[in-house]
C-alpha cells in the first residue's frame, strides 16, 4: 500500500504537523498531492480543536514547487486552471496562525507555500528560489505580491529576475523568516511556537491574525481606522473580572521567561 502524499498529526495541546511526503520527488506538487494537501488543510480547518498548523516537508526540501514533469505532459495550463485544488487558497482559510518550517528547499510555488503562511523558520540547510520567470510560467498564489512586501521591492526583484538560491541565514537578514535553526532543532522549535501561541485566548488567535491580515492590505490610515472599530467592538464585551483572571498566569509566564534569559 502506497504512503499517503500527506502525513497529519494531530497534537493534543491544539495544534497539527502537516508534510508534504514525496521525498523523492523533493516533495513537487503533482496534481495529487495538491488536491491531498488542500483537502487536508481544509479538514483540519473544519476541527475546532485544531487551533494552528505547522507545515513541513519529508526528505531534504520543503517543496521544490509543482512538478515540472507533470506540467510538460499535461500544459500549465491545465494544470492551474481555476477549479483546480489550491493549497494557499486552504491555507488561507485558516482561521489560527500557520507556522512553516522549511527544512530544505522551498523553490517557487514551494515558495508560494512558506509565503502562505503566518511564520516561517527555516532550517541552516533552507534555501528559497523563485524560478517562474526562467521556466515561464506567471505566479498565481501570490509571491509577486508578498514578497516585495516582506523584504522590499528590489530584493524581490533580484530574487524574481535571476532565479537565484537566497540562503537561509540572508533570508533571515532580509526579513522573510523568523528564526533559522539547526536541522534537528527545526521542528521542535515550531512545535514550541505553535504552544506558545495556544497560550493566548482562543478567541483571540483568529481574531489578532484576521485584523493584522485585512489592516495589512489597507493604507495605514485606513489600517487605522479598522483597528480602532473593531478594537471598539471588542472591547464592548469584556469585562474587568475577565482581564484580571489572565493578570496571574500572564504574570507567571513572564518571569519565567525572565528568568530563563538570566
Amino acid at each position: 500500500m502506497a504512503e499517503a502524499l500527506v502525513l497529519v498529526e494531530r497534537h493534543p495541546a491544539g495544534y497539527a504537523v502537516v508534510t508534504l511526503n514525496r521525498p523523492a520527488a523533493m516533495n513537487a506538487l503533482s496534481t495529487a498531492l495538491r488536491d491531498a494537501l488542500t483537502a487536508a488543510i481544509t479538514a483540519l480547518a473544519a476541527e475546532p480543536a485544531v487551533r494552528a498548523l505547522v507545515l513541513t516537508g519529508a526528505g531534504r526540501a520543503f517543496c521544490a514547487g509543482l512538478d515540472l514533469k507533470e506540467l510538460g505532459a499535461h500544459g500549465a495550463g491545465s494544470a492551474l486552471a481555476p477549479g483546480r485544488s489550491d493549497p494557499v487558497a486552504a491555507l488561507a482559510g485558516f482561521a489560527g496562525p500557520v507556522i512553516a518550517a522549511v527544512n530544505g528547499a522551498a523553490i517557487t510555488g514551494g515558495f508560494e507555500l512558506a509565503l502562505a503562511c503566518d511564520v516561517i523558520l527555516a532550517s541552516e540547510t533552507a534555501r528559497f528560489a523563485d524560478t517562474h520567470a526562467r521556466v515561464g510560467i506567471m505566479p498565481g498564489w501570490g509571491l509577486s505580491q508578498k514578497l516585495p512586501r516582506l523584504i522590499g521591492l528590489g530584493r524581490a526583484k533580484e530574487l524574481s529576475l535571476t532565479g537565484n538560491f537566497l540562503g537561509a541565514a540572508q533570508a533571515e537578514r532580509w526579513g522573510l523568516v523568523n528564526h533559522v535553526l539547526p536541522p534537528e532543532g527545526l521542528l521542535p522549535a515550531a512545535r514550541q511556537l505553535a504552544l506558545d501561541m495556544l497560550g493566548s485566548l482562543p478567541e483571540m488567535l483568529p481574531a489578532m491574525k484576521r485584523l493584522m491580515d485585512d489592516g495589512y492590505a489597507l493604507p495605514f490610515a485606513a489600517a487605522m481606522a479598522l483597528e480602532r472599530e473593531r478594537g471598539q467592538q471588542h472591547r464592548a464585551g469584556v469585562t474587568g473580572a475577565a482581564v484580571q483572571a489572565q493578570l496571574g498566569p500572564l504574570m507567571a509566564r513572564g518571569k519565567a521567561q525572565q528568568d530563563s534569559w538570566s
